[in-house]
């Protein structure tokens, strides 16, 4: 019996130590693309560090509901995809300042950052590979993560992208893919969130009925 519950309870523990390690690697790399975003005048880095907050507020979250039943996780799914989606409305506001300013962001810094970024986040992705199955939580927090080297990827690419041709458009582009990015996410987390509340409110029929 007690091997039992010490199963029971293994996987919820597990997931909080993982959700806290990528919470903090997430909370520091806001904060290292957002000063580096708005010192190189980058929609891209800026696009990314929004992501990298808003992460960090999705597994604050996870780490609330993680053990706490389908029907916490699917409030906090729909919570996520709500975010993710506000920041992709955030990202294409970014980029219409950014074409009516005309500023050329620095490829130098966004090189620098986005290599930095992208080992973090490739970091994190591996941490959470193997719990992406567990339950919607942590698919949910897997696909963020998934999405975040995505976007380091987009960024180093818009770096070049700006070196090469001298202009703003290669890191507006980017900016535009990661909000189209976040916008697709949202949907399949909230269709997740749909999915899992519509089963557990069957279920509480059920019990009732019983």
């Amino acid at each position: 019996m007690d091997e039992c519950c010490d199963f029971r309870f293994d996987i919820p523990e597990r997931q909080r130590r993982m959700l806290t390690i990528v919470l903090w690697i997430n909370a520091v790399m806001f904060v290292v693309e957002l000063v580096a975003g708005l010192a190189s005048h980058s929609t891209a880095l800026l696009a990314d560090s929004v992501d990298m907050l808003g992460d960090a507020i999705v597994y604050g979250f996870s780490l609330y509901v993680v053990g706490r039943g389908t029907a916490w996780q699917a409030r906090a799914a729909l919570l996520k995809g709500g975010i993710m989606a506000a920041f992709g409305a955030g990202v294409l506001a970014e980029v219409v300042v950014k074409i009516a300013r005309g500023l050329v962001p620095s490829p130098d810094l966004m090189i620098g950052i986005g290599c930095l970024a992208f080992a973090a986040n490739g970091a994190v992705l591996i941490f959470l590979w193997r719990h992406r199955g567990d339950d919607i939580n942590m698919r949910s927090a897997w696909l963020c993560s998934r999405n975040d080297v995505i976007a380091n990827a987009s960024v180093l690419l818009a770096a070049g992208g700006v070196a090469l041709t001298g202009s703003a458009w290669p890191d507006i582009l980017v900016g535009l893919a990661i909000a189209l990015m976040f916008g697709t996410s949202a949907v399949q987390v909230l269709r997740d969130a749909r999915h899992q509340s519509s089963q557990t409110n069957a279920a509480r029929a059920r019990w009732k009925q019983s």
